[in-house]
């Protein structure tokens, strides 16, 4: 395997440089000996830097768990390490301005606790925050909402990305119960339900087998989910991963939704669920298709912007923003694929995550109204799952969202 040399050269340069510069302040602590341990120390980092760039990535069959743990380790050292730092250049330019040392020490001594925090949060986000599942009950107003269908109840699950827990059952467990506890009457899932391969899924399907809702488990595909993130032997291998997902879906009694459409009825009246396929930015491949779940000409018996009350399934929130909410009528988009960026800060109804400088929708609820004037709602569930880092920090908990449709003007 192709090791990526200039990227690994960089992170080395730039953590050497790290190094050397807080080990000079190390001797002023410790003196000789405690700057020997500490280089100890970071010469174990590198040696995790270089087995994690040196594991195969995307070979199928390929754990990416031992990766993952592995750089997560290196970046919460070196997260604390950049953080010391920074107070401590602070310290520094401020001795230099007010000429005097006096700012010296206390700045290292605050960069030092500060950088232990940082590394502490990085931990609490793994073995604390990525657990603990959080339900948000969010209500959706529709005027087109049938009357039978107030107070219809959706639970919507994302981005489950069971391969980062190996083996580990329990999380997926917990969050199972938790969802049938609603007693919804569906309920969603809007992708990623694996990271590279389909063979992730393998020790929990029958756990996810027990989902349960009245009226049934729909699911559309995430950009996670077709294999594109490992290398194939050939295409008919890649193909053979796609349909084995599809098949483990239909085992688990979830009904995947690929570029499809159907009506969920309660008395008299109905609704209709679209789902598609994953619905790729640039470089990313296309496989979402509305035009196929159901078509945009008006003379079609369904369309679009026909009359009924609508909810799409669509993995990528940005399919919303750039069509669904200027082309169609469609009352409510559920997607995912933000996972807030795995971090997030609260406060009331303020939030704030990094998620916003790629996604203008990252998390929660948004309204829109279409170019004929109709309005088109859109929520996007921050996922439950985590990849690239086996953490989730701050507010950013593991989501389970309970949506109840409301008939009145949409808010």
């Amino acid at each position: 395997m192709r090791i990526p040399i200039l990227p690994l050269v960089f992170l080395f340069i730039v953590s050497f440089l790290l190094d050397l510069y807080i080990s000079l302040d190390v001797k002023k602590v410790w003196r000789k000996r405690g700057v020997f341990t500490y280089w100890i120390i970071s010469g174990l980092c590198y040696a995790l830097l270089i087995v994690a760039i040196s594991l195969p990535r995307r070979d199928t069959g390929a754990d990416l768990s031992a990766i993952m743990w592995l750089l997560f380790t290196y970046m919460s050292i070196y997260i604390g390490k950049i953080a010391y730092f920074l107070v401590s250049i602070l310290g520094r330019v401020l001795s230099a301005v007010f000429r005097t040392p006096a700012f010296n020490m206390p700045f290292r001594w605050i960069g030092f606790f500060l950088g232990v925090a940082f590394t502490a949060i990085m931990w609490i986000g793994t073995g604390y925050t990525r657990h603990h599942l959080m339900v948000v009950n969010q209500d959706v107003y529709s005027e087109k909402l049938p009357e039978s269908f107030e107070n219809f109840k959706i639970v919507q699950i994302s981005d489950l990305h069971v391969g980062t827990w190996g083996e580990d059952t329990s999380f997926l467990e917990s969050l199972v119960e938790k969802a049938n506890s609603q007693n919804a009457d569906i309920i969603v899932f809007t992708g990623d339900i694996v990271n590279r391969e389909t063979g992730e899924i393998q020790p929990f399907i029958d756990v996810l087998k027990g989902l349960h809702a009245k009226n049934g488990v729909y699911s559309v595909l995430g950009n996670h989910d077709y294999g594109d993130y490992a290398d194939w032997e050939n295409a008919e291998a890649r193909a053979e991963n796609n349909r084995q997902l599809a098949e483990h879906q239909k085992n688990m009694g979830w009904h995947l939704m690929n570029n499809e459409s159907l009506f969920i009825s309660n008395g008299k009246d109905s609704i209709m669920l679209i789902g598609i396929e994953n619905w790729g930015e640039p470089p990313f491949p296309q496989y979402g298709n509305l035009e196929v779940a159901l078509p945009s000409d008006y003379a079609s018996k369904h369309h679009q912007n026909d009359s009924t009350f609508k909810i799409l399934l669509s993995h990528n929130p940005e399919h919303w923003n750039r069509e669904v909410s200027k082309k169609t009528n469609i009352d409510l988009t559920l997607s995912g694929h933000t996972h807030a960026m795995q971090a997030m800060l609260k406060l009331g109804n303020w939030k704030w995550s990094p998620a916003k400088y790629r996604y203008e929708q990252w998390g929660g609820k948004f309204l829109r109204k279409n170019e004929n004037g109709e309005a088109t709602q859109l929520y996007v569930n921050i996922g439950a799952g985590a990849v690239g880092m086996p953490a989730r920090f701050m507010g950013a908990y593991p989501e389970i969202t309970v949506i109840t449709l409301k008939r009145g003007e949409p808010r």
